[in-house]
């Protein structure tokens, strides 16, 4: 008696490969929504900086600071990172410009942290105007 090579056959590596299609592509939605927020959280983690010069500024005059010069702090632009172009205040607003590498869904689109007096301290609501969607907003700014 002979002895028959053994393998896969056409069907079970088709059957594999559907498989890994379809695996595939639930993952990508996933994966983009991913880039999307890690994104948006390092224009957040840029500006504890600037977080910390307005509420020093509030501190000592018991207002907000008009701009980037009144707290003390640098001028927008010098605030960047791979998907940030730039981290500005205005009064009790921080704004975080999204551009140089950031994907097309937020590059020119801006978040802002909004300064609350709360008893004694500030609070620190995050948003940016419905412009990009809830889901690719970090838990804190939902």
């Amino acid at each position: 008696m002979q002895k028959r090579e053994q393998g896969f056959t056409l069907i079970e590596l088709m059957i594999v490969v559907a498989i890994i299609g379809i695996l595939a592509s639930m993952a990508m939605p996933a994966y983009q929504t991913y880039l999307l927020r890690a994104q948006v959280s390092e224009g957040l983690n840029l500006t504890g900086p600037m977080q910390a010069a307005v509420v020093e500024y509030y501190n000592d005059f018991g207002a907000f600071p008009a701009d980037n010069n009144d707290a003390g702090a640098d001028p927008a632009g010098n605030y960047s990172g791979k998907y940030v172009s730039g981290i500005s205040v205005t009064g009790a607003v921080i704004s975080i410009q999204y551009g140089n590498d950031a994907s097309a869904q937020l590059a020119g689109e801006t978040v802002t942290l909004t300064a609350v007096p709360t008893s004694g301290s500030l609070q620190w609501d995050c948003g940016s105007g419905g412009v990009i969607p809830e889901l690719y907003l970090p838990s804190v700014c939902r």
